[in-house]
Parts: C-alpha cells; structure tokens; sequence
C-alpha cells in the first residue's frame, strides 16, 4: 500500500543511538509532513474499526513516542487517552512493573484510576523491539483488572523476536529486518 511504504521511507535509522550497536529507528520524519501523517492515522483508526466490534475505551500510550500516536489516535476513535511513563514521571498514587529492554531495565508506572476494571484497551507505540516496554505496559493494563484489545505499533524490528513474548494480540504496519 503506498500509505505503508511512504511511511517506511519517512523513517530514517541512526547508527550507535542511544547507545552502541542499537539501530535507532527515528520516526519523528513522518511529522514534517502533515498529509504522510493523516494518511498513517487512517491506516491506523481503519485497523481499529475493521478489527474490533467492541468499541475501544481507552488508547494507552507508550512513553515517549506513544504520546504523539496515542492522543491522535484516541481523538480520531472517540476514547480517552491514558499515558504509560517511566518511573517518578507522573503525580498521584501509581502502578509500576520493572521490564528489561535491549540495552538495561527500567520501570513503567500508570496512574490509578486512569484506566478502570473492565475497560477495553488498545496499547500504542510507535515501535517493538525486543518486546520488553510493551510486555509491561500489558502487565500493567492487566493488573487494573482492565482488557488489552491489541498491542499496535507502527514498526516491528521482526530480528529480535519481540512480538513473539507478548501473549496479547498485535498489529504493526512496518516490518524492519536487521541490517
């Protein structure tokens, strides 16, 4: 589709970033011009329609670059928004889970309350990897008793296997192999 394959040519990888032997896939092209944006928003809202009779409640964004896809999206689908971020980043009583990636651990928190028990949850970023950031932003929607509709992403790194740790379902719109 030319959509897809536009939006592949807007990323651009980086070398050595953030640290040595990582491959940094840089998406932030893909914002410099507003019509590959809307036509990358399309594909997105037109999976999300095509693929769930439920109505999604809430879109859970990804710290930091499923901030940008995540309110978009929500606004687009008519649902709330609700951020996951790295430890000490958000006020109030949070829920954290420790997670390993590609290059150390860390540790995702959430708001109570920003997601309920029994709401349907689509999880947006703009990338997986190794499958570790997205495996807890799972365990998190999880342990607020709520349902991960689907896990979306915009890119898959398909060498490193991440999809394959995650036991929810999931849909990405770019494939990239190792190089």
């Amino acid at each position: 589709r030319r959509e897809e394959s536009t939006c592949k040519e807007c990323n651009r990888t980086i070398p050595d970033f953030p640290k040595p032997g990582i491959l940094f896939r840089d998406i932030f092209p893909l914002f410099r011009d507003p019509s590959i944006l809307s036509d990358l928003l399309d594909l997105l809202v037109h999976h999300v329609q095509q693929n769930f009779k439920d109505k999604v409640d809430v879109v859970v964004g990804l710290e930091a670059r499923g901030f940008l896809f995540g309110p978009m999206l929500a606004l687009r689908l008519g649902c709330g928004f609700a951020p996951i971020r790295k430890k000490g980043k958000l006020p109030g009583e949070c829920i954290q889970v420790s997670y390993t990636l590609e290059y150390g651990t860390d540790v995702f928190e959430m708001q109570k309350g920003a997601i309920t028990a029994g709401q349907k949850i689509l999880i947006v970023d703009d990338l997986i990897a190794t499958g570790g950031t997205m495996m807890a932003a799972c365990q998190l929607v999880k342990n607020m008793e709520a349902k991960v509709l689907e896990c979306l992403v915009i890119i898959e790194l398909t060498d490193l296997k991440g999809k394959e740790k995650l036991t929810d379902p999931f849909h990405t719109l770019i494939d990239f192999e190792g190089e």
